[in-house]
């Protein structure tokens, strides 16, 4: 027996009409092909007429004019469009004699198309009588026969009246009448996913993908498109079990290992993609070309552990494979920027560093080959070992350097710009900014430069033109540069002061230049003149983040928790209390180690601020923390 008969009823309504209107514009012609256009008065005009009237009554479901109207037009013109529509109309109306007549009539003109089989069990289904529209449906389903068109034809006449599991039974059919020359797998996995079978789905996906890998691609579209749609994490859930537990099955189908690899990628889950990266490169002997590209993705995404081993797996595959120097190089790097992450690295772990730098340099020679690494070898020597006279001349060497491209010459200069403002040299800095954005003026690197710039004017007090670059910057091509840059303007706009007295932002500035410079105890210092002397200023809430960011970088945590909580406390509607709060949960996530705090602070980010920024990172780390499984 059939149940929720009038709820099937509506649903199929609303289908079925969705259906219609696809055809509204693909109206059948009844000259013959070839003949010459009709003139303006040659067309009949009550046609016309009939065609605007009836859709007008149709679209206003008043079916049983439309009814009246489609009959004449389907009588002088019986193609598919006005079939449908009549048939719909009298379906609606219930006069399921006159539909049935029409059936027979049209199928005398296509005595092999199934679809009006099946619309007769659809007019016995409507009339109350499922048994014996069962028995059309069974049918037209046993008279399919070997024809890919026959198959997709009758599949889309089930879809169309919200017979799912009939349009299933067609496919599966069809796949075994056609001995798998076409297995509608895709269609099928459609089907199973509009049913709420995702296992279903991921069953006909890795069928497709088994039968012909060209398919990879398509099915992680496919796949990418359902998993982010997962509301609940049950597809994630089910696509994680199935997955493994065919890899697991089938050791040696490298495509099980692709699926683990790119989906290991999109949830970020770079230790597995790693394991995936390695299985894959020994089988499919791809001499590390994965492997390096999933290294500098680990990189950028800042997971510095599963860089580094990737990149000793690719220096352990020896010095004929292709990436063996190159991962030298970004492994020294990718440690480099490891140990600066850390809050307070350690002189010792910097010193032997900086020792491997100069060795790596020295077996490259000075060239362009070892550019990046004098540059990064500058920023450790200037910026953490105090050797700022070293690291200037490095890098004017470097400049200077014949044969030296200009992107590179050009992100050199920035780097010694960087160092020059931090030991104080505001002049030859800006110059130097300055050359970057013009020879880059339409390039991202240019609009680093600018922003830069803009800073560089900011840290000294000139905020009218800071502010004024930084308002161009907010359309820069670079995303991050036009954040950074409306972020800095924000700042600017929200604490000059109408009588543009601009003590408190002035302080704040050089309070902000202090610690670029490593001097913290004297940025908080210039920092708690602020309190000194306002009662109270807009830029409160920007102080208390600075100064937690500051005790953050000296390891003083416990401090920094405290300056966080009264921010959001004392000043949640203020611009950055949503970043002090994310600044808070993370806090106590890695370095307090304190779970249940960081769980409610990224709960109260998703709850008092749904609009901020950082709501897709406080929902992953929430759910993670909440034990939702990943691989």
């Amino acid at each position: 027996m059939r149940t929720n008969f009038l709820c099937r009823k509506n649903s199929y309504s609303l289908v079925f009409l969705v259906f219609f209107f696809s055809f509204l514009s693909a109206s059948g012609q009844d000259r013959p092909a070839g003949s010459p256009p009709l003139l303006p008065f040659q067309i009949n005009a009550n046609d016309n007429t009939d065609d605007q009237l009836a859709t007008q009554f149709f679209q206003n479901r008043e079916y049983d004019k439309a009814a009246e109207v489609y009959e004449r037009l389907y009588e002088k013109k019986p193609t598919s469009s006005n079939y449908f529509y009549y048939f719909f109309c009298l379906i609606e109306t219930r006069d399921y004699p006159k539909a049935e007549k029409l059936i027979k009539s049209a199928r005398k003109t296509e005595p092999d198309a199934l679809k009006y089989t099946v619309d007769m069990g659809y007019l016995y289904f409507r009339s109350g009588d499922p048994e014996k529209s069962k028995k059309y449906y069974d049918e037209a389903l046993k008279k399919l026969g070997a024809n890919q068109n026959q198959v997709f034809e009758l599949a889309n006449a089930f879809i169309t009246r919200n017979e799912n599991e009939y349009a299933i039974k067609t496919y599966l059919k069809g796949r075994q009448l056609l001995n798998n020359s076409y297995p509608f797998s895709m269609e099928l996995a459609s089907m199973y996913e509009r049913m709420g079978d995702f296992k279903g789905t991921l069953e006909e996906f890795f069928l497709l993908i088994e039968s012909n890998k060209a398919y990879l691609q398509t099915v992680e579209d496919r796949l990418q498109t359902s998993l982010s749609n997962d509301i609940d994490g049950t597809r994630n859930e089910t696509f994680r079990k199935y997955v493994l537990e065919k890899a697991q099955k089938n050791p040696d189908e490298p495509a099980y290992s692709e699926i683990l690899w790119w989906y290991s990628i999109q949830e970020k889950d770079f230790g597995m993609a790693l394991i995936q990266a390695k299985s894959l490169d020994r089988r499919m002997k791809e001499d590390g070309n994965r492997v390096f590209q999933l290294a500098q993705l680990c990189t950028s995404n800042e997971d510095y552990p599963a860089a580094i081993d990737a990149y000793k797996y690719l220096i352990a595959k020896g010095k004929e494979f292709p990436y063996y120097y190159s991962s030298r190089s970004e492994l020294l790097k990718t440690r480099f920027l490891q140990a600066v992450s850390q809050h307070d690295p350690a002189k010792k772990e910097l010193a032997e560093l900086e020792k491997e730098f100069e060795t790596e340099i020295s077996a490259i020679g000075d060239n362009a080959n070892s550019a990046s690494l004098v540059k990064n070898l500058a920023h450790l020597d200037a910026f953490y070992l105090g050797k700022s006279d070293h690291a200037v001349e490095l890098l004017t060497k470097l400049v200077e350097m014949n044969g030296l491209d200009t992107r590179t010459q050009a992100e050199c200069k920035l780097e010694l710009a960087d160092i020059l403002l931090f030991t104080g040299d505001v002049w030859e800095s800006t110059l130097l900014y300055q050359q970057v954005y013009k020879d880059f003026k339409n390039d991202a690197i240019g609009e680093q430069a600018k922003f830069k710039n803009a800073k560089l004017s900011y840290y000294i007090g000139e905020f009218k033109w800071a502010q004024t670059q930084l308002d161009i910057l907010k359309a820069a091509t670079s995303r991050l540069i036009a954040n950074d840059a409306m972020a800095l303007s924000l700042l600017i706009s929200e604490n000059f002061d109408p009588d543009s007295n601009t003590v408190a932002l002035g302080f704040y500035s050089r309070a902000d230049l202090l610690e670029y410079r490593n001097e913290d105890e004297l940025a908080i210092t210039t920092l708690d003149s602020i309190a000194k002397a306002f009662t109270y200023h807009p830029i409160f809430d920007e102080m208390l983040l600075l100064k937690a960011k500051i005790r953050i970088k000296q390891g003083r945590f416990t401090e920094a928790d405290t300056l966080l909580g009264e921010l959001v406390t004392k000043y949640p509607e203020d611009v950055f209390a949503d970043e002090g709060l994310i600044t808070r949960a993370k806090l106590n996530e890695n370095t307090l180690k304190n779970i249940p705090h960081a769980m409610a602070y990224y709960e109260e980010l998703l709850t008092n601020y749904p609009g901020s920024i950082y709501v897709i990172e406080a929902r992953k780390k929430f759910r993670t923390l909440r034990g939702d499984k990943g691989f």
